[in-house]
């Protein structure tokens, strides 16, 4: 990440001045003049500018606060494409469901609705809690949920580097810059015609990706008095199916890994009341045996023989004691591997900015953003499950009947079961109950738009020794999800099943017949709109800056303004009349979260101090106050300080206070009621500890569904973060920075705990039980609430070396987060947990204990090279069930994920006039990412961690540039 601040052009630097633009930043690129010799007397001065992080303009960049900057060559050096890659690639970054990969399937209720989203999230806050800015202003959050931005909007082609705050910003930037920000900024004055094309090509196939960009601009801002430029750019990124890696595989049950699905491409069978086995089925041990796959029988094909991604059902895996065999006939099939590694996006990006020069001391601009993306969300077939309820969706007039049409079929069913357990426990004739994944259904397919646009104008100057800054801007995001392929109306469904049309005894080669096919096709619901939103902000502000005085170190300088925001957001749920909504089977739709457009008004203002105490010794103070409507107003306040007690040494530290609103679909989201996955559950009331145990009275396993949606009654989150670090440059061929960090967040939102902590807290949370009259338990209710709070801390560090070889000039540089606690509460008056750092979390951000990058870069003339290394620390996994309850332990479980390693290498050569050209390879030793046995049910990635790892394994990249003038 280079550190190289380019508006360095004319007031003496220190040697740590010149460092700090290193330290300050990350990775530095290769530089092709060489370093100042020790003792030169070249001297060079600063433009005063403004870093993110502060409101006053200073020539100094020795700031007190750790922000890194990002150079457009480095990102390109890279292979990086898009602002998502981007923050894969940071250390600072948290390890989140925040790319497309790790939130292409399993969500909790909390996080649906974020189809086609990538977001950022410094140091594991959270996308809701880190802010970004495009050229130092808002842009709207995301249209389906309103809580964090959309990475796929910024427009990457036209950045010209990135500025990330790695601390706490609420005194500067508003409450939701708890943990940093990132500060997108894009070319402001360019003056040419430039195209480029950059394509990145997996080995392997699959997950191919595409840019074009072009860039045109005019007008000299000094001797025109206006510039004006437009940036165009178009990205394609490719499906990658889950089966197209080999790593990506559910079936590693030695290792702890089997899927959880007896919903199999050939139909399982149960015994429901009225069915071929409803008098129920024996093993020959005795004991009772249901999900039954005739494949699996002694004596069968076995379940491999069913087709692509089947397997045996690991019973032992599943099971909370060892006397649990029911399902020792099973078959299973692999839908972790079946859904998508990385999700299909196209986009296209815009950005026009136009600047006039009004006089010597004012300019004025206009800027506008546009996007649109289009993302696929794509899941495994449909599960048809039958269901002995009359009002179920199949229920007993859809099972397999027994007639003309199926009578062959039928036959082939009974005779196999016949042979194992006796015609005696089956009843000829009556309808086959069964599971069945509905391959001919297709894959459940979610097609997400996104609009997005930004308008924004501003005028900026200098008034009697004091600069100003006027901005007014209005951003917005639309999107709308409708259903791809299958998606089918559940009355053609019901129709096709009740006649025997669909057959879900189909072995490998044999194929549904086409009347099958044809009522398939007719009840299919593809183009269904499941719902949309839309989120806006429009925005007013000021900002004057200027010195008031001196102090014995220099100027005494202060900034000082007002914010004024509108915030609104509406999310609209089934758009057809209600009276023609024929349903549509397991489509998602959610009318419970319908909302009209709610909104709220934020007025601001705020204050910043710079106070040079003594040459070597300056304090910063700031502080905001922000009202908003409906929460009422809050001041939040800031101080840091520099010291510098030799010329090669400077020690910062910061201490501030944040507070976050509750978003508006956090407040105000309908009730939702899902499906419950937990196979252990028994009553925390009858069964202390709430965990299924046969052998024990009023332990027996219970299936309520959970309750999701929000709650007005939440209160704002609050937050304290602190800083201690320091700069060293002793020499000028080495420089390196450290610093600490801590946030404490108080009455954190968050879905209502899990099931785990339910049940182990029953005392505390025995009103989330919600029982009907007779006191069985329906519902568990997990709405939002505002929970006790996360104490997080870690120190990341930033090393460069740099000097001369063979002709040229290398640097070395190491930038590492090393995640030092992480801890979090349940209420308020409870104390921590125990530290979770490197072990394993559901959803959320990962704690990795150590990440970093280590890169070598080397340039000479028209070459340059960069070799990096990218590292992520391994973990402790999520135990299987059958080893969390200790009855039965696989024989190649292990409880440590490993850690991944990754090379990147580029060159680049720009001897053509006009013309760049990088060449690069990702993943250069092609790793594949390391094992996890995490369950499939909660998370994406069957057998790998997608907030870890790219699943593309290596890669090819090339990006040509050209500049026509």
């Amino acid at each position: 990440m280079s550190a190289v601040l380019s508006r360095i052009t004319t007031a003496p630097a220190s040697a740590l001045t010149l460092a700090i633009a290193l330290a300050l930043a990350g990775t530095a690129a290769a530089q092709d003049t060489a370093p100042a010799e020790t003792g030169s007397e070249t001297t060079r001065t600063l433009d005063r500018i403004s870093v993110t992080g502060s409101r006053i303009k200073r020539t100094d960049i020795e700031a007190a606060l750790p922000v890194t900057v990002i150079q457009k060559e480095e990102i390109e050096a890279q292979g990086i494409s898009s602002a998502e890659q981007l923050l894969m690639y940071m250390n600072v970054a948290g390890n989140g469901s925040d790319n497309l990969s790790a939130n292409a399937g399993i969500a909790p209720a909390d996080l649906r609705g974020n189809n086609g989203v990538s977001g950022a999230n410094l140091r594991g806050q959270g996308a809701d809690a880190t802010l970004v800015l495009l050229n130092g202003r808002r842009v709207a959050t995301h249209g389906l949920r309103g809580t964090a931005v959309d990475l796929n909007s910024i427009p990457f082609a036209a950045i010209d580097r990135v500025e990330v705050l790695r601390d706490g910003a609420s005194a500067v930037y508003g409450t939701d810059a708890i943990g940093g920000v990132i500060n997108f900024i894009t070319r402001t004055d360019y003056q040419g015609a430039q195209v480029s094309a950059f394509v990145d090509m997996p080995e392997e196939g699959g997950g191919n990706i595409y840019r074009t960009d072009f860039l045109v601009g005019g007008g000299d801002l000094d001797r025109d008095r206006w510039n004006a430029f437009l940036s165009v750019g178009a990205k394609k990124n490719d499906i990658l199916r889950g089966n197209a890696r080999d790593f990506s595989n559910g079936f590693q049950p030695e290792r702890g890994l089997s899927p959880d699905t007896r919903g199999t491409p050939f139909a399982t069978i149960f015994n429901l009341a009225g069915s071929l086995t409803a008098a129920g089925l024996s093993a020959p041990d005795g004991a009772t045996v249901n999900g039954v796959n005739i494949l699996d029988l002694p004596g069968g094909p076995g379940c491999e023989a069913g087709g692509d991604m089947m397997g045996p059902y690991d019973h032992r895996l599943w099971s909370t004691t060892a006397t649990n065999v029911a399902s020792q006939y099973g078959c299973a099939w692999d839908y972790p591997a079946a859904a998508v590694m990385l999700q299909p996006l196209e986009t296209l990006q815009a950005i026009g900015r136009a600047t006039f020069r009004l006089n010597d001391a004012h300019q004025a601009y206009v800027e506008f953003m546009g996007s649109n993306a289009k993302a696929n969300r794509i899941f495994e077939p449909n599960q048809i499950s039958s269901s002995a309820t009359e009002t179920a969706v199949f229920n007993p007039s859809t099972w397999y009947p027994l007639n003309d049409r199926t009578r062959e079929t039928y036959d082939m069913v009974y005779d196999a079961l016949s042979g194992q357990f006796g015609a005696d426990a089956l009843a000829y004739g009556a309808p086959i109950a069964y599971r069945w994944r509905c391959m001919e259904c297709g894959p459940r397919e979610i097609q997400t738009t996104t609009k997005a646009f930004r308008f924004m104008t501003g005028i900026d100057g200098t008034v009697g020794g004091w600069d100003y800054s006027l901005g007014l801007s209005r951003a917005s995001s639309e999107s709308e999800s409708e259903l791809g392929t299958g998606y089918h109306y559940v009355e053609g469904l019901q129709a096709a099943f009740a006649r025997g049309l669909l057959n879900p005894f189909l072995m490998p080669g044999q194929q549904q017949s086409p009347e099958a096919l044809a009522a398939l096709q007719a009840a299919s619901a593809q183009g269904v709109v499941l719902y949309g939103g839309k989120s806006t902000v429009t925005n007013f502000d000021a900002v004057f800056s200027g010195s008031i005085g001196q102090l014995p170190g220099g100027d005494l300088q202060v900034a000082f303004g007002a914010d004024l925001r509108r915030e609104a957001f509406e999310f609209n749920g089934d758009p057809r009349a209600a009276e023609s909504r024929p349903a549509v089977f397991n489509a998602p739709f959610d009318d419970a979260n319908a909302l009209p457009e709610a909104t709220r008004d934020v007025k601001a203002v705020f204050t910043e101090i710079h106070l040079p105490f003594f040459e070597r010794f300056e304090a910063t103070l700031a502080g905001r106050y922000d009202h908003y409507s409906g929460f009422g107003g809050t001041a939040n306040p800031k101080v840091s300080f520099k010291w510098q007690p030799l010329d090669a040494l400077a020690i910062r530290g910061a201490y501030s206070t944040g507070f976050k609103v509750p978003e508006f679909s956090k407040l105000f989201s309908g009730m939702t009621e899902s499906q419950n996955n937990a196979l252990d559950l028994a009553d925390p009331a009858t069964c202390p500890g709430g965990v299924v145990d046969e052998t024990v009275a009023g332990c027996e396993q219970i299936d309520p569904d959970i309750l999701t949606g929000g709650n007005p009654d939440l209160a704002p989150e609050e937050s304290r973060q602190k800083s201690l670090g320091f700069v060293l440059a002793p020499v000028d061929w080495f420089n390196m920075s450290m610093d600490w960090w801590q946030i404490e967040r108080i009455n954190t939102i968050r879905t209502g705990p899990d099931l785990d902590i339910l049940r182990e807290y029953y005392d505390l949370y025995s009103d989330n039980w919600i029982r009907d009259a007779s006191g069985t338990v329906v519902l568990v209710d997990r709405r939002f609430v505002n929970s006790g709070g996360t104490l997080m801390s870690g120190v990341e560090v930033d090393l460069n070396f740099r000097g001369e070889l063979a002709g040229g000039n290398w640097n070395v540089n190491l930038n590492g987060s090393y995640l030092d606690n992480y801890q979090d509460k349940l209420l308020e008056f409870m104390p921590y947990s125990d530290n979770k750092v490197g072990e394993y979390i559901r959803y959320w951000s990962l704690p990795l204990r150590w990440k970093h990058t280590l890169g070598f870069a080397w340039s000479r003339g028209d070459w340059s090279h960069s070799l990096t290394q990218l590292y992520r620390h391994g973990y402790k996994d999520e135990e299987p069930t059958s080893v969390s309850s200790g009855h039965y332990i696989p024989s190649q479980w292990n409880p440590d994920v490993d850690r991944y390693i990754s090379y990147n290498y580029s060159t680049t050569y720009s001897g053509f006039e006009g013309l760049r050209l990088t060449f690069g390879v990702k993943n250069l030793l092609d790793e594949d990412p390391p094992f996890t046995a995490h369950k499939n049910d909660w998370a994406s990635g069957a057998g790998w961690e997608p907030r870890i790892a790219d699943p593309r394994g290596r890669a090819y990249t090339l990006m040509v540039q050209y500049d026509f003038w």
